[in-house]
């Protein structure tokens, strides 16, 4: 328990500690394209500034969905907190939304007045430090969200990765203005952006619902489930109403397994730990309820043995 309880503890440090990167380092990019965006007058470096913000705020959010999805169950909380994590995806996903709409609106205010862009090399040097910060961080960040199944952290993982794509949009969009000398370029890309962030929205705002639908678990870990029981098909008369489902990287598993009907309940209730333990071995972060029926009709197996060994009787 000792050893459990360290991994754990060492677990959440880990995320923890990237979900604070994140937040830095969408500090300094918001302030950096703030400033030059304004000096420039450049739309699409500063819709590049108010994704960043999104950014910013999306990753606080994730931070404490982190910290709040790792307490363990308590009195209110009976599943634990993992949820926490899916809400913070569906907030995330809304605010990168409302970013997009913002972007639109003043990308299509400047198609309509016009305007100039000044000191696009400064525009040019903040949008090649924003890609390479956020693709540096955003890889961390994603490596960490699939080891622990962080959905919170994946999201804000994927928030960067979009930024990556639109600085380097928005950074060939002010080599093109250079190049051409006409500005109509930097509206144009600040769409681009926009409709970016609103692809990444949708998917997003996909993911973190069905979380919150109660979505059952992959095919693949329920077949895998399924096939550590039959490894135990001699101990057991069958099982069936088989039921899974995802709260966050948690995952909740029930089902019922009929036994031998003459078998004790003491050793039904072994098999059961047993079971239990061989499941978990190979699916992590998962709570499992095994509810025992007895067989219906003696077989010949367990008429001589106490123990049925007809996996035909299996149903899912």
């Amino acid at each position: 328990m000792a050893d459990k309880n360290h991994k754990y503890l060492a677990a959440h440090k880990e995320i923890t500690s990237v979900a604070r990167l994140s937040i830095y380092s969408n500090i300094f990019l918001l302030l950096m394209k703030l400033i030059v965006g304004v000096f420039m007058g450049s739309i699409s470096v500063l819709s590049e500034a108010l994704h960043s913000g999104i950014d910013l705020l999306a990753a606080i959010i994730a931070n404490y969905s982190v910290r709040k999805a790792g307490q363990p169950a308590d009195a209110e909380h009976k599943f634990g907190h993992g949820k926490f994590e899916n809400v913070s995806g569906t907030v995330e996903a809304l605010l990168i939304f409302i970013a997009a709409i913002i972007i639109l609106f003043k990308a299509g205010e400047k198609i309509t007045t016009g305007g100039e862009v000044d000191l696009i090399g400064a525009g040019l040097v903040i949008m090649g430090i924003s890609a390479v910060v956020n693709f540096i961080v955003s890889r961390k960040i994603m490596n960490i969200a699939k080891k622990a199944e962080s959905i919170a952290l994946e999201a804000d993982a994927c928030h960067l990765t979009t930024d990556v794509y639109t600085s380097i949009g928005v950074f060939i969009g002010l080599v093109l203005i250079k190049l051409t000398g006409n500005p109509i370029f930097d509206p144009i890309l600040a769409v681009l952006v926009a409709l970016l962030i609103i692809k990444a929205s949708y998917n997003l705002t996909k993911r973190s619902i069905s979380g919150l639908m109660d979505v059952k678990l992959s095919d693949k870990e329920e077949e895998l489930i399924k096939s550590v029981i039959a490894d135990h098909y001699s101990q057991y008369a069958g099982f069936h109403n088989l039921r899974t489902r995802m709260s966050g990287a948690e995952r909740f598993v029930d089902l019922h397994l009929v036994v031998p009907r003459n078998q004790p309940v003491v050793d039904a209730h072994e098999f059961c730990n047993h079971l239990e333990k061989d499941i978990k071995e190979k699916i992590p972060n998962l709570s499992i309820l095994i509810h025992i029926e007895p067989c219906r009709e003696e077989c010949e197996i367990c008429r001589k043995l106490d123990v049925c060994t007809v996996p035909d009787k299996m149903n899912n």
